[in-house]
């Protein structure tokens, strides 16, 4: 049984093919009808004319009006027609057949005739009770005397065709009804039974297997959504093995230093070590402690900007200072490498509006990633210019590059190319949602073995926010 959609489409594709084939069909038999009605009665209005036109010019006798009927009988009979001759009254005179008549006619005809004009009058003959067609025509007999031929023809045989007509033109509807029906029962399932596998597809999903794949090359808008379907099932188990990989680093971010922490306490709790030994176990326990604060903070952020929440306090801020501060901050971090760090820029200070914390996490993320990723004894450069009204920054180092496979989902968050090297995967997409906020934008360009290209660029400071920052510095 055909339920919902698939009966709604059968349904109204054979309404209104139905409607349609009702409506030409109707019009078809109405024209059917008044062809073959128009043709009879022009047939016949036209040989009446021309023989009474000729009769008049050349036989009309006005002192003989019995001589003149018979003439009119002889004259203008035609072949499977009845001819009367009336008077202007309707009364019968003459009839082709021969015999007697006494009646009048009063249909609508005669009075056409009487006014001039050729009258047309169609319905059942009172005494056969047959369909007839009448044609009347004026015809003047001298001055004063006026007589109406009258053609009456029988019908039957034309409506008999006009039924024949219906029933073939009924029976081509019915076929072309029962083709659009098998028709319009494929097409409903062509569009029914994939809506019910991906029905089915989804509704599995919705249960959690997001195993679970939508079969078939569809066309169209159904094949986009399967496609749509199938890829979001993807990204789910891509993000659910994330989200895994996620819980399962941060897990051991968390576990290593808290069981450095508590292994250096219950050390130094025990007692019996010199201070020096002391001392390196503090400072193990601080190095750690800092660790596990800027993982929680990360975190904090990451929370924050999903959440809408972050705040930003801006004020003029010089891209210069802020990266020159960060590179004395890795300075160390990059020596134990032996990396250098090279710093490219004019001698003016790059001023920006922003939050110049926010800023320095953002650098600092960058250069700590390059640094991390680079190889001994290299080289990363800094370079700062600017660009029509944005300030540019580039970072570029030789290190060991991403690939093309990676580079396209490392700002994804909590995404990691190398597991190895720790970290929350959070970094790079925390610094993409800062840098917006600053209305900029972050660029990575990578080549696997050929280092990494970072380019941040910032809105550069017009001379109006130079004036308002330097009466009022707000926070967004």
């Amino acid at each position: 049984m055909m339920k919902g959609i698939r009966r709604q489409i059968v349904l109204q594709y054979f309404i209104l093919v139905l409607l349609a084939l009702l409506l030409i069909e109707s019009i078809f038999l109405v024209a059917m009808q008044k062809y073959y009605y128009d043709s009879i009665y022009n047939y016949i209005e036209s040989n009446s004319k021309n023989v009474i036109r000729y009769y008049n010019s050349s036989f009309i006798d006005s002192s003989n009006e019995s001589s003149f009927i018979s003439n009119l009988m002889y004259y203008l009979k035609l072949e499977n027609t009845s001819l009367e001759i009336l008077d202007t009254e309707g009364r019968v005179l003459a009839l082709s057949s021969g015999f007697e008549s006494d009646r009048v006619v009063q249909t609508s005809d005669v009075p056409q005739a009487l006014k001039g004009s050729t009258g047309r009058w169609i319905g059942k003959d009172v005494i056969t009770g047959e369909s007839v067609m009448a044609v009347s025509t004026k015809i003047d007999y001298g001055n004063d005397n006026v007589y109406i031929a009258r053609y009456v023809t029988s019908m039957e045989r034309v409506n008999d065709a006009l039924v024949d007509i219906l029933v073939w033109s009924g029976l081509i509807v019915v076929g072309v009804l029962v083709l659009v029906f098998t028709i319009s029962i494929g097409l409903a399932n062509s569009i029914v039974r994939p809506i019910n596998i991906i029905t089915a597809a989804s509704a599995e999903m919705a249960k959690g297997r997001f195993d679970v794949r939508i079969e078939g090359d569809y066309k169209y808008e159904i094949g986009e959504l399967s496609s749509t379907l199938n890829y979001m099932a993807e990204e789910i188990v891509r993000s659910n093995q994330v989200k895994d990989d996620f819980i399962s680093s941060i897990s051991h971010e968390l576990r290593t230093p808290l069981t450095s922490i508590k292994g250096w306490n219950e050390t130094l709790e025990s007692g019996g070590y010199d201070p020096e030994e002391t001392k390196m176990g503090l400072k193990i326990i601080s190095k750690e402690t800092n660790r596990l604060i800027g993982l929680v903070e990360e975190l904090l952020d990451f929370s924050k900007l999903q959440q809408n929440e972050m705040k930003m306090v801006k004020d003029t801020v010089s891209v210069r200072e802020v990266l020159q501060e960060i590179m004395l901050n890795v300075w160390a971090k990059a020596e134990q490498k032996q990396i250098k760090l090279r710093l490219s820029a004019e001698e003016e200070d790059y001023l920006i509006i922003g939050d110049g914390n926010r800023l320095k996490q953002v650098f600092l993320n960058v250069i700590d990633n390059a640094i991390k990723f680079s190889h001994m004894n290299t080289w990363i450069d800094i370079t700062i210019k600017r660009e029509q009204d944005q300030v540019v920054v580039i970072v570029q180092d030789t290190g060991i590059g991403i690939s093309e496979e990676h580079l396209e989902r490392v700002k994804d968050r909590f995404y990691q190319v190398d597991h190895q090297h720790g970290g929350t995967g959070l970094g790079l997409a925390i610094s993409q949602q800062l840098i917006e906020l600053h209305g900029g934008s972050l660029l990575m360009e990578s080549e696997l073995g050929n280092g990494t290209t970072v380019t941040v660029k910032l809105p550069a400071l017009t001379q109006e926010e130079h004036f308002e920052s330097d009466i009022d510095p707000g926070v967004v």
